[in-house]
């Protein structure tokens, strides 16, 4: 496995990122972090998963690390156009097959890669504790945004008809990893369940719980449980060993939520 560190180019700025590489043709792995994170925070999952035979590209959004002066007037159109911009250049390396691409996001990432499931392919998307926000004031720098009001917002449940984000998710067709903190003070279970719901196209949903975790993993025992969840999540899908129809896929996600939760110790 070769590493390098390297920048990619966006709207006139210059991210920093990291790129693990096998030696041979094999998917591609992409990470987004949350608000307030660094690409650093995903490093030890994307080096497990590389061993797998993957390319694991992690990248820090404007607004942070290096670009950190940069976090009060940086947008969620800021936000999506990294991770775009970070899809294209993944699915650029000359090792990556183009038609299995993985995305990993967490909070403010996962809400992105949400959205950009409807502006490029993705065969596998992992969302841990997702967040959601209102359509409105896009171009509101993040930091800016109104927080009572997005708390009321992820209060309750919400459907493809008002958000873009799970718009987008309606319409996913691949497979699906949902992660919840059972502890979470900022992504409510209303919001999980709303993005639950919205899948109800993909080939396949997995849900899981990590009991006794909060929103950052700050645990040391909570973060090696979800590594493990994902990376055992990633090596099944990339081996292709999940594949129901869409009939079963979409008879589970008529089950109660209940009936679906598994809980990962």
């Amino acid at each position: 496995m070769t590493g390098s560190q390297l920048c990619f180019d966006v709207e006139g700025e210059s991210l920093e990122a990291t790129l693990l590489s096998p030696d041979k043709l094999v998917p591609g792995i992409l990470f987004i972090h949350g608000w307030g994170g660094s690409r650093e925070q995903d490093m030890v999952r994307a080096e497990e998963i590389a061993q797998l035979g993957c390319i694991c590209f992690t990248f820090d959004l404007r607004g942070h690390a290096r670009h950190a002066e940069e976090r009060n007037v940086v947008t969620r159109s800021h936000g999506l156009a990294d991770v775009t911009a970070a899809y294209d250049f993944l699915v650029r390396q000359d090792q990556v097959d183009p038609s299995a691409i993985a995305v990993v996001g967490t909070s403010y990432g996962g809400y992105l890669a949400a959205l950009l499931t409807a502006a490029r392919p993705v065969n596998w998307l992992a969302l841990r504790v997702p967040a959601l926000y209102p359509d409105e004031h896009w171009d509101v720098p993040k930091a800016k945004l109104d927080r009572d009001l997005i708390n009321a917002y992820r209060a309750h449940f919400r459907t493809g008809r008002e958000d873009k984000a799970l718009a987008a998710c309606e319409r996913f067709a691949g497979d699906v990893l949902i992660v919840e903190s059972e502890h979470d003070d900022y992504v409510p279970h209303a919001t999980i369940s709303s993005y639950m719901s919205a899948f109800h196209n993909s080939n396949s949903l997995s849900y899981r719980i990590l009991k006794g975790a909060d929103h950052s993993l700050r645990d040391e025992g909570g973060r090696r449980a979800y590594n493990q969840l994902l990376l055992t999540w990633i090596e099944e899908m990339v081996r292709g060993g999940r594949r129901p129809s869409s009939s079963d896929a979409q008879a589970e996600a008529q089950l109660p939520s209940q009936a679906r939760k598994l809980v990962q110790g």
